[in-house]
């Protein structure tokens, strides 16, 4: 069975998919998974060739038969979203509160409502220079990325079983809702990215608390620690402290950002950070 090693982080800009970038480079045997699908933008850095491309079914919004419907009011009285109203006469469902939870068609007597399904993004398989890749992207307002996430997932676990392939790398969501909870769900470790702020740590202790609910091994990483090494040491102080492994600092550097216009991975174009991140990257090895 492939193991699975994910990126995650407390917010977005801490440098999670540099790192991830770095990581697939430096990784043998790996299909690479890009499951931060509400803001997708591995592919920018790993430069796939689509081979196959498949729409995704998101949230099921209810749908009422005015034809049908006795108005008998059930529907609207139970339903907890306040998804459906009466407009001039007849009842109808606000597609933007509705949650597809499905409670109105089935008290429903005269069996008026139906869900109707709703295509929200797509997911893709994709050829490499580092490998297959497995990455989705959710339309623009569309919910249910959590789901996307585990599917995206699934296939790469899928594709592993079949080729034989030993890691699965994936870039996960940045916070700790719906899609970081299917990212980290299943990993046999989680790398955790920070910047040395007092936000940094504070979401670090939020993301670590959620790695530990679900009783998932985590490392943690400071990037561009020396920006501020008294608040580096006090997040390593703390990753020490509550029972997660660190991994170790990434300096700042501005060649990273020059990279990443240019679509390079950091890696291989910044020397300054070639060191740290390779140590990372053993460290992380060793823990699957």
């Amino acid at each position: 069975m492939s193991k699975e090693i994910v990126i995650i982080s407390g917010k977005g800009g801490t440098g999670k998919t540099t790192l991830t970038s770095s990581f697939a480079y430096l990784m043998n045997d790996k299909i690479i998974v890009d499951a931060d699908a509400d803001a997708a933008d591995m592919y920018i850095l790993m430069n796939p060739k689509v081979k196959s491309k498949n729409l995704f079914k998101g949230n099921s919004p209810a749908k009422i038969d005015t034809d049908k419907c006795t108005k008998c009011d059930k529907c609207r009285e139970l339903c907890r979203f306040g998804a459906i109203s009466v407009i001039n006469g007849n009842y109808v469902v606000n597609e933007m509160k509705c949650d597809s939870c499905a409670l109105c068609k089935y008290v429903c007597p005269a069996d008026a409502i139906t869900m109707v399904d709703t295509i929200s993004g797509e997911w893709y398989e994709s050829d490499t220079p580092y490998g297959i890749m497995v990455h989705a992207k959710l339309y623009p307002g569309a919910e249910n990325s959590g789901n996307l996430v585990t599917m995206v997932k699934h296939r790469a676990h899928i594709l592993s079983e079949e080729k034989g392939i030993e890691h699965i790398l994936v870039d996960g969501s940045p916070g700790i809702g719906c899609p970081v909870i299917s990212t980290i769900s299943g990993a046999d470790f989680v790398v955790i990215v920070t910047e040395p702020t007092q936000s940094g740590i504070h979401d670090l202790k939020r993301v670590k608390k959620l790695c530990d609910s679900f009783k998932v091994k985590s490392g943690v990483v400071v990037n561009k620690y020396d920006l501020n090494k008294q608040m580096a040491h006090n997040i390593e102080k703390f990753t020490d402290e509550n029972g997660s492994m660190f991994l170790g600092n990434i300096p700042f550097d501005q060649n990273v950002s020059y990279a990443i216009v240019r679509k390079e991975i950091p890696y291989v174009a910044c020397d300054k950070i070639k060191a740290p991140i390779e140590s990372i990257f053993n460290k992380s090895m060793e823990q699957l």
